[in-house]
């Protein structure tokens, strides 16, 4: 009876095995978000889209998140989280390698949008200025009409104000040789109307602004010695080495010609968005040649090699997101409006802040992480800079050239 009652009492065999979550990877149980045997994250990531990108979101901007702990002690704490990263203290702060990532793409996006913005800014203010300039100019000619012949200078002056709006309308480098050729001829006139007697050479150098100035108009001269870029190492305007082969110097001046063509026809604008879409990739290449300078400095102080990279991952994700702040202040100092002159005062304070304290982060990060005195840092501190300074020239030189081979011809 016993037995039997025990039998009645026990549950069924279904309900007494709880379920047990298995791994999809190497069905080991799992009692926690990763498997204890080979390291796989529990949930699944085929999920729906959105929630993916919620999830990103969420880690990125959520005060909880490893982001709030880490962006403020990058921007005001030299030092602070490369040394935690070596000292083991990582799950609460991003990756130097992830952080790196995340600010330099969106500042370069934002760097390619102020460029842009203050080229434009820049381009319209010339304008306004030579056009301007010009209006001075009529106006004397048209006052001294009487006395002076001035029919030849006022159809050169109509002349001008057609190129202008040409510039306008397509603002390439070439039309930048013609506002370049456009400037001197506007100082000339200014000269030649104001001035009671010129010299004999100031007269030849007008007569030949003027002449070739009516030969631009009829089409039978460029203007492209009075500005722009070209590539030449030798007198004749060639680029070539006495150490090349006459075939390879051939094929170097055709490159080198080619992009001198791309680059009359392109705007400022077209050639620095080339240039910055390239820097990305090039500042990445740089990061390890920054940790070598840094290992080679510092070949003492028993540092590995990818623990000089986390201080140049750190060092390179702060100036980045400095100057994105800075950039933006200026921005925001720009949009108020001119009576506002306290607040405006105040933003340039910050703003002249933040450039001083770039270089002096960089110093204290340096003294803090490989813990050396002032003399000897601040000396391996200028060599690096020199050295480092030297190398972003290369970089925006390449990133330049690369940059103009990717345009159409």
């Amino acid at each position: 009876m016993d037995h039997e009652q025990q039998l009645q009492r026990s549950p069924p065999e279904a309900s007494a095995q709880p379920h047990i979550k298995e791994c999809d990877n190497c069905h080991a149980p799992i009692n926690g978000p990763y498997c204890s045997q080979c390291g796989q994250e529990a949930e699944s990531t085929l999920t729906y889209f959105w929630t993916v990108i919620l999830h990103i979101l969420d880690d990125i901007f959520s005060f909880d998140s490893r982001a709030n702990r880490t962006l403020l002690p990058l921007l005001f704490r030299p030092g602070f989280l490369t040394n935690q990263y070596f000292a083991g203290h990582r799950v609460h702060y991003i990756p130097p390698l992830r952080l790196y990532l995340f600010i330099s793409i969106i500042f370069f996006i934002s760097l390619k949008f102020f460029a842009s913005a203050d080229l434009q800014s820049e381009h319209t203010k010339e304008i306004e200025s030579l056009s301007k300039e010009i209006s001075k100019i009529e106006a004397i000619y048209k006052a001294q009409e009487a006395t002076v012949n001035i029919s030849d200078k006022l159809t050169l002056l109509a002349s001008l104000e057609s190129k202008l709006a040409d510039i306008k309308g397509k603002d390439t480098i070439n039309n930048r040789n013609f506002y370049l050729l456009i400037q001197k001829l506007v100082e000339a006139e200014k000269k030649q109307t104001t001035a009671k007697k010129l010299t004999v050479e100031e007269q030849e150098q007008y007569q030949k602004l003027v002449a070739k100035w009516q030969n631009v108009l009829a089409g039978k001269a460029e203007p492209n010695n009075t500005g722009g870029v070209q590539f030449s190492n030798n007198p004749d305007g060639t680029f070539t080495f006495n150490w090349l082969t006459p075939s390879a110097n051939k094929k170097l001046e055709q490159a080198t010609n080619t992009i001198e063509k791309k680059v009359q026809n392109s705007s400022l604008e077209q050639l620095f968005e080339q240039a910055l879409d390239k820097l990305p990739q090039l500042m990445f290449v740089l990061l390890p040649i920054f940790a070598v300078l840094l290992k080679i400095m510092y070949m003492f102080s028993k540092r590995l090699y990818l623990e000089h990279l986390t201080v140049a991952l750190h060092s390179h994700s702060f100036i980045f997101l400095a100057v994105l702040l800075i950039e933006l202040i200026s921005l925001l100092q720009d949009m108020l409006p001119p009576s506002s002159g306290i607040m405006v005062d105040g933003l340039q304070f910050i703003i002249t802040l933040g450039i001083i304290w770039i270089p002096v982060y960089l110093y204290l990060m340096q003294v803090r992480v490989y813990q050396q005195g002032h003399f000897f840092t601040l000396l391996k501190y200028g060599v690096i800079g020199i050295i480092y300074i030297l190398l972003l020239t290369i970089a925006f030189l390449i990133a330049f050239i690369w940059g103009v081979t990717d345009l159409p011809s």
